[in-house]
């Protein structure tokens, strides 16, 4: 797995922003989710919370940022395209991965157009994003490493460059550690390990 997509940002929590355009309220509202079965939860959560809106407009992508196996949009009655494609458009070049967002509009008596709509649901989503906070997804491996006694010390003393930690060790003729690191730091991370057991230490992916 390469590191552009063993680490990249997600929502923090469920976040919530309004705008305004021509009197028609545009609430954005953007979780984080891991499935598409997920995603369609929580469109079917918003749209149960707002069931007298005119439109509840969605998006979601799950997986790294910009990626495009595993997506859904709607427009919701809207025109086709002014609505579900502009969220995914702004999503996908959010930066962000696993995240679904849904528009919930109350038409306000102006009609906007076509270019208008999309300019709308454009800038709702903008907003949403300009504020939500993030987390990191970071995708994890554990490795059993086995390794003579005298390596435990400067093991331990690597360990930090390559953000992993020592999960639980047993002590027999040689040490067997579990180990945790991310993905993304398993390639160099074996690279040292061998250096430093001479060749003479043994991983193993769990």
């Amino acid at each position: 797995m390469s590191s552009a997509t063993a680490r990249y940002p997600i929502p923090a929590k469920c976040f919530r922003s309004e705008i305004e355009v021509e009197r028609s309220r545009f609430i954005t509202t953007v979780q984080e989710v891991t499935s598409p079965a997920e995603a369609q939860a929580f469109v079917a959560e918003i749209k149960a919370e707002f069931p007298d809106a005119n439109h509840n407009c969605w998006a979601y992508l799950v997986g790294p940022p910009g990626s495009s196996d595993q997506i859904g949009l709607s427009d919701d009655g809207e025109p086709h395209g002014v609505a579900g494609r502009p969220i995914l458009t702004t999503l996908q070049h959010s930066g962000l991965g696993d995240t679904a967002m849904v528009v919930t509009r109350y038409f306000g008596g102006v009609k906007l157009g076509k270019g208008g709509m999309v300019k709308a649901y454009t800038a709702a989503v903008q907003t949403a994003l300009e504020q939500l906070p993030r987390n990191l997804r970071i995708s994890w491996v554990e490795i059993k490493a086995t390794f003579d006694y005298s390596v435990l010390t400067p093991l331990k003393l690597r360990l930090p460059e390559f953000e992993g930690e020592i999960l639980a060790t047993d002590y027999a003729d040689k040490i067997s550690s579990k180990l945790r690191l991310p993905a993304e730091q398993m390639e160099p991370f074996q690279k040292m390990f061998s250096d430093l057991t001479a060749g003479q230490g043994d991983l193993e992916k769990i």
